[in-house]
Order: C-alpha cells, then structure tokens, then sequence
C-alpha cells in the first residue's frame, strides 16, 4: 500500500523509529535505527506486512534494500523479523555475495538462521541477487585508486581470501583516504567486523 514516507525523525529506539508526516507518527521497524538522527528529514521505503498480531510497517533506506527484504521474505522459514535482523547485522552488497558464493557458514552467524535455514536461502535466492552483485562487481581494480590496490594486495597477503576482500572492496572505494595504511587499517576493521 505504502511505497515511501517522507518526514521527521521524532523517536529512535533499538528496534524502530517514529517518522513524523504531517502530524501523523509512524511507528517503523528498520535494519539500522541508529544510523538516523533525531530531527533529521528522511525518505524511508515502506513495507507493509499484515499479520494476525497487527499491522507493521518496515523501512529502508533505499528501493533495492526494500527488495532485498522481500526476496528474503520469500524463504520459506524466514519472517519479517529474521529479515530484518538479517539486513542490520551486514550491508546489502556483503549479503548478496555471501548467498551468491554459497557460503552456508558465514549465513548461519545471523541471529535465526541454523544451517537449514541458512541452505534454504541459498537454494532459493542464489542467481536471483543480480542487483547487488552487479554493484560489487561494478569497482574493476584499474579503476581503484593505486593506494587502495595496495591495501588490497596486502589484505591477500595477511591471508585474508580474495571473495572476503571483494566483498570489502566496494565499501573501501567509497572512501577518499591518503594512504595504502589508512585503507589496510579501515579494511582489516571490515574484515574482523564479521
């Protein structure tokens, strides 16, 4: 029903956050709350889920967060709670190359998620996460910055394997830093944030 809402933060609490439009508070579950702030004026994307205990209404960011909570929402054993605890504990992209490589072990750290349900994420979603891995693969090494491929080169050599720091690349290309140790420091923190 809802496809956005565009408003002021009035509440932030661990699980949800009240947006205010036109007077009106809306009570959202989101992945992140605590990356808003207080008075701040967001466009969240709403989903709206019907269920025998109520109404909820649950924001992203952006459109495409919205479609990965839908498209986790359609694994069987996978509610919209799991979903969003899924989405808060790592970003889209990271999520999308761990489901697109298989990888069941790093997918049953979620809280909820056993190895079954972790296999069953895979089987139903691996191939169907194009979007996002379009856009971790979309930073080709040419086009990084010669500091940034050091930093890559020597998160190899720690032992780290190249699929963990492809799936840290995107992030670390979105930063501007002045040396191959700033980038080596900032990913390692990625690295061990797991």
């Amino acid at each position: 029903m809802y496809e956005y809402l565009s408003g002021q933060i009035t509440q932030i609490t661990p699980s949800y956050l009240v947006i205010e439009v036109q007077g009106i508070g809306y009570k959202v579950f989101c992945p992140s709350p605590y990356a808003y702030h207080l008075k701040q004026t967001v466009r969240i994307y709403i989903e709206q889920i019907v269920r025998e205990t109520g109404v909820m209404l649950y924001g992203f960011e952006s459109a495409e967060d919205k479609g990965l909570f839908l498209k986790l929402l359609s694994v069987s054993g996978i509610g919209p709670k799991s979903a969003i605890a899924i989405m808060a504990a790592e970003d889209s992209e990271s999520l999308a190359a761990a489901i697109e490589q298989g990888e069941i072990k790093y997918l049953t750290q979620f809280p909820g998620v056993g190895k079954k349900t972790a296999s069953q994420i895979v089987l139903d979603l691996k191939g169907k996460l194009g979007d996002y891995v379009a856009r971790i693969d979309q930073t080709p090494a040419e086009d990084l910055a010669p500091s940034l491929n050091d930093a890559l080169l020597a998160l190899l050599a720690l032992g780290y394997t190249q699929k963990e720091v492809n799936r840290i690349t995107p992030k670390l290309a979105q930063l501007d830093l002045d040396s191959a140790d700033a980038y080596i420091k900032r990913g390692l923190a990625l690295l061990l944030k797991r």
